[in-house]
């Protein structure tokens, strides 16, 4: 009796994920460090730990669903207002599928500087009674560090889609979610965070994501939005937020599913876990502090908007900072951050003509950068070794953004010539919420 094809397809991957494991056990580099590591932390695992690991990925999951959906979608117009929850909604499953099937493994597993192998290929050894830990985590299961990561994976493709609301094609985001994750995200998560990577081998300090997450997404927002061009009418009629209460309650969500982002980090339910939640809320709340007070000096008033915006802007600087800083870092990253994002989100587009629709650069792109450049000046020896230097934590976040930049044009480059980018005109005109997918939040 012949195997169907399907059952060949299966059993080819199970032997290439086999062949690449067992290089891989083989090679010193891993030799010398997992197999003592995990056969010891199988015996360890904390209940508590554990726990604390799943309750994160909870709150980075819906920091995407529904927090980013409702932060972007009360910030556009009526007629889009329900195309974004559409695009997020897509790339997070599209996201999920490829970190399954591939993208942890090339994120976190040994391989090279550059890439991981295939050990962990359709998340091989990850279900089921044994198993492991991984050398980052080694108190919880490895399953639930897969989990935790790509809930990150989730929200960091999820931000790119602010670049591009109200024109862009739902089956072009597919597309872009799926090339991105693969060419670009799983790559710089193996470079910074996975030990044998180039960059943490250079000592590079990213606690949570900064770099991993918020550069590369700002880069690739501006890439995306350059890419797809401007709205029609950008710049010359006015876009109005249909519905700030929605944005602010988006934002309350962002803000409280970063504790898992930030504090998660830590990988335990421990005092640097606690350190990195305190850190979290002292920047935030300094950055909305400080954002209140900009738009005060420039108009005369503090706008809701701008203070749920400066929020986030201190939630993405302190993101790489969280586990190393004390509260006078993140009172200084934080306020630095606020008044950097300010001027970028006020005078940005106005001095480029670069659509990006909801500040995804400005905001995510230069708030991860200042984060990431200050954390060695204010990480504290007491807290973890401060391994990174002003300069190569620069060098990181610079070589980051420009991939993350060239990388995403190339991928649209692609699927400009396959599914096409951007609606017609009188889609465009007429709404994306009832052309694209013939439903609308309100009746007119």
């Amino acid at each position: 009796m012949r195997a169907s094809p399907m059952t060949l397809i299966k059993a080819s991957f199970r032997t290439l994920a086999a062949a690449s494991a067992a290089l891989l056990i083989a090679s010193p580099a891993w030799s010398q460090t997992a197999p003592a590591v995990v056969t010891e932390a199988i015996k360890k695992f904390d209940g508590g730990n554990t726990a604390w690991m799943l309750i994160a990925t909870v709150l980075v999951l819906l920091m995407t669903i529904p927090g980013l959906m409702l932060f972007y979608s009360g910030m556009l117009r009526t007629k889009n207002a329900l195309s974004v929850v559409a695009h997020i909604f897509a790339s997070a499953a599209v996201v999920t599928l490829v970190w399954a099937m591939i993208g942890y493994s090339i994120a976190f597993t040994p391989g090279n500087g550059w890439f991981g192998g295939m050990s962990r290929l359709f998340a091989e050894g990850l279900v089921g009674p044994n198993v492991l830990a991984h050398p980052i985590a080694p108190t919880v299961p490895e399953s639930a560090f897969f989990l935790f990561q790509l809930s990150f994976a989730v929200i960091a493709f999820a931000i790119i889609s602010g670049a591009t609301v109200e024109r862009m094609r739902l089956g072009a985001t597919v597309v872009f979610a799926a090339l991105w994750t693969l060419l670009v995200y799983a790559p710089i998560a193996h470079w910074v965070w996975q030990p044998s990577g180039w960059l943490a081998a250079m000592g590079h300090m990213d606690f949570a994501g900064g770099t991993v997450v918020h550069v590369a997404a700002g880069a690739s927002g501006l890439a995306a939005a350059w890419m797809v061009g401007p709205r029609k009418g950008f710049g010359t009629e006015p876009m109005i937020p249909h519905n700030l209460l929605i944005t602010v309650m988006g934002a309350g969500l962002l803000w409280a599913g970063w504790f898992g982002f930030n504090a998660g980090s830590a990988f335990e339910a421990g005092p640097r876990a606690v350190g990195a939640l305190l850190a979290t809320q002292v920047a935030a709340s300094v950055s909305a502090f400080v954002w209140g007070l900009c738009e005060y000096v420039k108009r005369g008033q503090m706008s809701v908007l701008g203070m749920a915006t400066g929020a986030i802007a201190g939630l993405i600087a302190v993101t790489p900072a969280s586990g190393y800083v004390g509260i006078l870092g993140a009172l200084a990253i934080g306020s630095v951050a606020s008044v950097v994002c300010f001027l970028a989100v006020t005078n940005f587009k106005a001095k480029t003509g670069i659509d990006d629709t909801l500040d995804v650069f400005a905001l995510h792109g230069l708030g991860g950068v200042v984060g990431t450049v200050l954390v060695p000046v204010f990480a504290l020896s007491a807290i973890a070794p401060v391994t990174a230097t002003v300069w190569t934590n620069t060098i990181g976040a610079l070589v980051v953004m420009g991939y993350a930049g060239g990388m995403t044009v190339l991928i649209l480059l692609v699927v400009k010539l396959t599914v096409g980018l951007r609606v017609d005109e009188k889609s465009e005109r007429l709404g994306l919420d009832i052309t694209q997918h013939g439903e609308m939040i309100a009746p007119n």
